[in-house]
């Protein structure tokens, strides 16, 4: 699988966060664990009568690592989606910058959705390139159909990627 590498300026999200280890409750891709959770913490935020915000069209899933990720596993996850300015984001939400960079974005289907990560790092090892950055972004539209209809579905897998040849330290 081939991504398109596409530069994108910095973009500016709301949402939620959770950090830890989200599949300590229930497996991955379901609405029981911390990740799951955060999506109907959002959802029920834009269903409230005084949302500043309408439904987008577009929603974000962020998925940040450190240093410590792989000896315990835990994370921070962010869900949201893009606002113009931050100064009248409310205090409920969270806000990230996401940083100017090139990013690969593979776009998955279906069954590729649940097993991502080998897909990725495949390339990642043949291609010249490696992470910029220590996040990947899964980004949502319409043509994700839902949890229960993965096999119907499609989304954006977005890695800010750097040429392995690159003197670039960041």
């Amino acid at each position: 699988m081939q991504p398109i590498i596409q530069h994108y300026p910095y973009r500016l999200l709301a949402g939620f966060s959770f950090f830890g280890n989200p599949f300590h409750s229930n497996a991955g891709w379901t609405e029981e664990n911390e990740i799951g959770r955060l999506w109907k913490r959002l959802l029920a935020f834009w269903a409230l009568p005084n949302c500043p915000y309408p439904l987008p069209t577009i929603s974000y899933e962020v998925h940040l690592q450190n240093h410590e990720t792989p000896r315990t596993g835990e994370f921070e996850v962010f869900v949201g989606f893009e606002v113009q300015a931050f100064n009248s984001v409310p205090v409920e939400l969270c806000v990230k910058i996401l940083p100017e960079a090139d990013y690969a974005i593979f776009t998955l289907r279906g069954e590729q959705i649940r097993s991502d990560e080998p897909i990725i790092d495949r390339w990642l090892a043949s291609a010249g390139y490696q992470m910029a950055f220590s996040f990947f972004i899964q980004r949502y539209d319409q043509r994700f159909k839902g949890i229960d209809r993965l096999d119907e579905s499609e989304l954006d897998f977005l890695i800010a990627v750097r040429r392995t040849n690159s003197d670039d330290c960041t």
